[in-house]
């Protein structure tokens, strides 16, 4: 049995993008492995956030995993600031990161243009991502692309403590699925889908009303060809859409390339859009039964317990490898 870790930060509501791309898989993974599942806030505050949406959101984001299927009984579902060992790792990891690697990553790189003060968790939140994973002997992070770098450097730095100090992390392999794992934006099918974007209607949110939902995808960037046809670079407003209508019914490309020979994109855009509500209204409708429940309290005090019980442990191992602490005098 592999042990798997992922995060999400708690920074406004998930996406389809989010779902189709990660959520849905941690329903399956969680089956046959061993699974952490962290809400990770303390990521969040790289940036300013209003601390009453940050812990709506917080709370949202679980209800979400759970909503989307996450198992407590087989599944470790915890947030990051209730475990501690966390940032006392990540600032252990940051002292063994370089400057210059963290400056090359792309997320910092991207966040930080043209901002005349940027927070210096920015830059070194890599090494508490690397915490994350490594606290718990990860052998498998499902990530989306965007996030590879990210992973190449949490295996750098493992290998680099285990080297230098004692060989006691798992260095991580990465996961990225081959279908739906990059779902792009509505409006610009040359970006990535995200919930950050300023146009509301190039990302679907996990929450939105079938209206809003069916608005949305038939106002999708697309071509004047009219041929349903998946070309990610002639036609990627298409191929879009139709990796989305794929990933929520399971029906390949092909077939569904086959299905609209000859049809327009109108009735193409109205199926896609009952794909998508027919994959989110039991999710949502098991979303809105958890949000303010003792049920959702519950299933985060045991993740924190179990979280907590095993990070602890690690961090003790990280921490003698170091040389940190006491070593206590036996008493005669």
């Amino acid at each position: 049995m592999k042990t798997i870790f992922s995060g999400i930060q708690p920074s406004g509501t998930l996406t389809l993008g989010n779902y189709l791309g990660a959520m849905k898989h941690f329903v399956e993974l969680q089956e046959e492995n061993h699974c952490y599942f962290c809400v990770v806030d303390e990521h969040a505050i790289t940036v300013p956030q209003d601390r009453l949406k940050l812990r709506d959101n917080i709370r949202s984001l679980a209800a979400l995993y759970l909503a989307s299927g996450i198992d407590p009984e087989k599944s470790t579902l915890f947030i990051q600031s209730e475990v501690p060992a966390h940032t006392q790792l990540g600032w252990m990891l940051q002292c063994v990161s370089y400057i210059g690697e963290l400056e090359r990553m792309t997320q910092f790189k991207d966040k930080s243009q043209g901002k005349e003060a940027v927070s210096s968790g920015l830059l070194t939140y890599p090494p508490l991502m690397a915490a994350d994973i490594l606290l718990y002997k990860t052998d498998i992070v499902p990530v989306g692309e965007d996030q590879k770098q990210h992973l190449e450097l949490t295996r750098n730095l493992a290998e680099r403590f285990n080297n230098k100090y004692n060989d006691i992390f798992t260095v991580p392999e990465v996961s990225i699925p081959k279908v739906g794992a990059r779902i792009m934006s509505l409006q610009d099918p040359t970006r990535k889908m995200s919930k950050s974007d300023e146009n509301q209607k190039a990302y679907i949110s996990m929450l939105d009303e079938p209206k809003k939902i069916e608005k949305k995808i038939k106002s999708a960037v697309t071509d004047s060809e009219g041929i349903v046809k998946y070309d990610k670079e002639n036609k990627p407003g298409i191929s879009n859409l139709l990796t989305i209508y794929s990933t929520c019914t399971g029906e390949t490309v092909e077939a569904l390339e086959a299905k609209y020979e000859g049809k327009g994109y109108g009735e193409f855009k109205q199926d896609v859009a009952n794909a998508v509500i027919q994959t989110l209204s039991p999710i949502q409708e098991r979303y809105h039964q958890l949000f303010e429940s003792e049920e959702l309290d519950d299933v985060l005090d045991n993740g924190a317990e179990r979280a907590n019980q095993a990070a602890e442990k690690m961090l003790r191992k990280a921490k003698k490898a170091m040389g940190l602490g006491r070593v206590r005098k036996k008493k005669k």
